[in-house]
């Protein structure tokens, strides 16, 4: 370990120096590594590709990076580059990393894309989505007002075994990263750990990963070992802790996975509770991204709500309903119990309710569905409409057999199997509906 020879002097340079930091453009570039396997999550989806709350994890991290505005954005990728590069902006740059042989090479590949930048690299990753905003602002203001080399996001964990340790000298900079296989008893006994990120100046970074050597038994290079190299040479390595150890949940395997999952789900269901939706029991209650409700709606338990549905003000929702893509529910709908829809319009005061399935379905305002009601969208090659018209009542049991228009304030007899359109004001019944009469 390596002291500083005069802590006096030290932090009379950090402070004249964060005094111009504060004057200085705050040039930021940011490099997301995302070019690993899913060795162990034995998938062969690429990690940063698995879904978290109904959307790929890298698309986190690039939200993430878009707010901060940076100057420049490169992703470096690899295993199954082309699938991965489908869901990255036309406004990232994208550099390949050939053969996977850590994180130091990763980031060598990514400046090649900052050639001319000046500023600070921010270094994220593809496979740790839950970071948040207000924490990297945290680190960025720390680096540029003290005018820090390198700057690390470090965490406090009562239990950290796994994860590098944060060596620091006796003036508390940090000297060094230690992993667990290369600690010894003393330092397992250390808290602070490495989560990874960090911001190096472009210039000390570029100039010392070459100095970093491959690792004895992967041959890997990684970027862990430039803290300890930029140390040796007296340079200001500095951390700042983040507030929520989880936010730098890296995702590796299935279960840590789940527990992002968790977190997300959280994270989501906070907000809607804070915007004037009631969740009764939020740990049973599975909402994705993308999905908007309106205020005074209630959503009860084991209902699963899928990405990009919209909920009007003052419906009722669940318990176990099932809210595919595309549905979208005008104000004051009752949406439950055990339902399922897709692809599909509920106009305002409609009630769906008990053991039904709506799909790919237009349906009116202030329309009755009673229970166990089907609209079978599917012949066995395409899906088709149904379109429900203002003031419908369809009777239990009606199977819907698509395409079909039933017209404003018809009505289905119970057990009815519509297999073509009913006019408006039209009661049917029958297998296959037959017309009754015609409603006044």
């Amino acid at each position: 370990m390596v002291a500083h020879q005069n802590l006096g002097l030290t932090v009379k340079v950090r402070i004249l120096a964060g005094q111009l930091g504060k004057i200085m453009k705050k040039e930021i570039a940011v490099i997301i590594l995302a070019a690993g396997k899913s060795t162990r999550m034995k998938s062969a989806t690429p990690k940063v590709l698995h879904k978290l709350c109904g959307r790929p994890m890298l698309s986190y991290v690039l939200d993430l990076v878009r707010s901060l505005k940076p100057e420049k954005v490169v992703a470096v990728l690899g295993h199954e580059q082309k699938r991965v590069r489908e869901i990255i902006p036309g406004n990232v740059k994208i550099t390949l990393q050939k053969k996977l042989i850590g994180t130091a090479d990763a980031v060598k590949v990514g400046l090649t894309a900052l050639k001319g930048f000046q500023g600070s690299v921010l270094i994220l990753y593809g496979d740790v989505p839950l970071l948040k905003k207000a924490t990297l602002q945290k680190l960025l203001d720390y680096h540029f007002t003290n005018n820090v080399d390198a700057t690390l996001l470090t965490a406090q964990l009562k239990k950290p075994f796994g994860y590098g340790r944060i060596m620091r000298d006796k003036y508390s900079s940090i000297c060094a990263i230690v992993e667990e296989k290369d600690a010894d008893e003393v330092q397992k006994e250390i808290k602070e750990i490495n989560t990874g990120i960090m911001v190096i100046k472009k210039q000390k970074l570029e100039n010392n990963l070459k100095r970093i050597r491959a690792n004895n038994q992967k041959k890997e290079f990684y970027l862990t070992d430039i803290i300890e190299i930029l140390a040796k040479q007296q340079l200001l390595v500095d951390g700042v802790k983040a507030d929520d150890a989880k936010e730098a949940l890296g995702i590796n395997t299935g279960s840590e996975l789940a527990q992002a999952n968790t977190l997300m789900r959280q994270r989501i269901n906070e907000v809607f509770m804070n915007n004037g939706v009631t969740i009764i029991d939020p740990a049973n209650t599975w909402i994705n991204f993308g999905t908007k409700i309106g205020a005074d709606t209630v959503i009860y338990p084991f209902t699963v709500i899928e990405r990009d549905v919209k909920i009007g003000k003052r419906c009722l929702v669940g318990p176990f309903a099932h809210l595919r893509d595309g549905v979208e529910l005008k104000d004051d709908v009752t949406a439950g119990n055990f339902i399922e829809m897709v692809r599909s319009k509920i106009g305002a005061k409609t009630f769906v309710k008990h053991f039904s399935y709506i799909g790919d379905t237009a349906v009116g305002s202030s329309v009755n569905i009673g229970a166990g009601t089907v609209t079978a969208n599917f012949d066995g090659r395409n899906k088709h409409e149904t379109f429900i018209g203002d003031n419908v009542n369809i009777g239990s049991d009606t199977v819907i057999v698509a395409p079909v228009k039933i017209g404003k304030a018809a009505a289905t007899g119970a057990g009815a199997i519509v297999t073509r359109d009913i006019a408006a004001k039209t009661l049917v019944a029958g297998v296959p509906a037959r017309i009754l009469k015609k409603r006044g």
